[in-house]
This record gives structure tokens, C-alpha cells and sequence, in this order.
């Protein structure tokens, strides 16, 4: 049977289980997860495989938790976010500049693996429920932003900001200059839902 590591890190600092983690989102990304094993994982890392499964069951436990860090970061700033804004347009930029920051902090392509057919299993609940949660909190904010009259139904904002932020990952970085990826897409997603950047006028 494989021993855990005797090294706690790695030369760059991340510890075991986090070296598991971005090699499985890598080859998830590039394989797709049905395809990818966890002998491939261990391998990319440089343990045996016996040894990955003293830091996780499987591969559905790592895609789990590669999920749940795309939205958890983000949910449990929510309450901080409120109290700290002056208005819901504030909440609803800052919401969305910190979820790009989650976004941005994860792997490239996890996103991809939301609709999967794979992750649809009840086994992925949680992190479902997690971000559906999330997406409540969008329309929330949206409902209390969108003017009268609007075309477009605080709904639809809130899943609009949802996907927008999920998709940042893969957006080009925007040309020296301009305002930054995050601040674009609070500016696109406040402009769905019929106001102003509050940050608009300071620039």
C-alpha cells in the first residue's frame, strides 16, 4: 500500500492535496473527466496511485472539491458584501468583481465541467445547490436594481451575471489601459440590468 509523502509541500509551497487538485483540473481540462484516472493524476504529480488515496476517496471527490472552491469563496463573502455596500448597485459590482476573483483564483476550464454529464450524479449536490444559492443571490440583487419598465427580468440578470462570471476564466485579459476583466464584467452585467457602474464616474 502507498505511504503519504513524507514532504509536507512542494518546492513552490502548495501541499500534496493541492498538487492533486491542479493536476486533476489540468487533465480534466484536457481529457475530460470521464476519461482521466486517478493512476493518470498520481503520475502527473509523481506519487503512486495508492498514495493519492490517502488525500482523496476518488476522482469524484476531487472534482467535488474543485467545484465547490469555483463557488464557495464567492457565497461566503455575500453577507460581508451587503453589510459593506451603500446600495444594492454597489453589492451587486462588488459581488460581481469578487466572483471573478474566485473564478480567476481556480483552474482553467473547471466551469466547463458545471453541465457535464458526469457531474449531474447526486453525488455533485452540493456544490449544485452551492451555486444555485449563488445564482439566487444575483436575481436578489437584480430585483432591487432594475429600474421600472426594464426589457429584462431581474432573472434573467441574475443568470446573465451567473454565466458571464463563470466564463472569465477564458475571456482574453483586457489591453494595458483599460479597465480590468473583473471591473468589464460588473460594468456588462449592471448595464443588463439597466444601471450604471458605480465606478463609471471616477474613471
Amino acid at each position: 500500500m502507498g505511504r503519504p509523502r513524507s514532504r509536507a509541500v512542494s518546492e513552490d509551497g502548495r501541499t500534496p492535496r493541492q498538487e492533486i487538485l491542479d493536476a486533476a483540473a489540468a487533465l480534466f481540462a484536457e481529457s475530460g473527466f470521464a476519461a482521466t484516472s486517478t493512476r493518470a493524476i498520481a503520475e502527473s504529480v509523481g506519487m503512486r496511485q495508492a498514495s493519492l488515496y490517502h488525500h482523496f476517496a476518488g476522482k469524484d471527490e476531487i472534482l467535488l472539491e474543485l467545484l465547490e472552491a469555483s463557488v464557495r469563496p464567492t457565497l461566503d463573502l455575500v453577507d460581508a458584501i451587503r453589510a459593506a455596500a451603500p446600495d444594492a448597485v454597489a453589492a451587486l459590482h462588488a459581488l460581481v468583481v469578487a466572483d471573478v476573483g474566485t473564478v480567476l483564483a481556480g483552474p482553467l476550464g473547471i466551469a466547463a465541467l458545471y453541465v457535464a454529464p458526469e457531474t449531474q450524479h447526486p453525488r455533485f449536490a452540493p456544490f449544485h445547490e452551492h451555486r444555485r444559492q449563488l445564482g439566487a443571490v444575483y436575481t436578489d440583487l437584480a430585483a432591487q436594481v432594475v429600474p421600472p419598465g426594464h426589457p429584462v427580468t431581474p432573472e434573467v440578470v441574475g443568470a446573465t451575471c451567473l454565466h458571464l462570471v463563470e466564463m472569465a476564466a477564458n475571456l482574453p485579459r483586457p489591453p494595458a489601459g483599460a479597465p480590468d476583466l473583473a471591473e468589464q464584467i460588473a460594468a456588462a452585467c449592471l448595464g443588463a440590468a439597466g444601471v450604471r457602474s458605480p465606478v463609471a464616474g471616477r474613471r
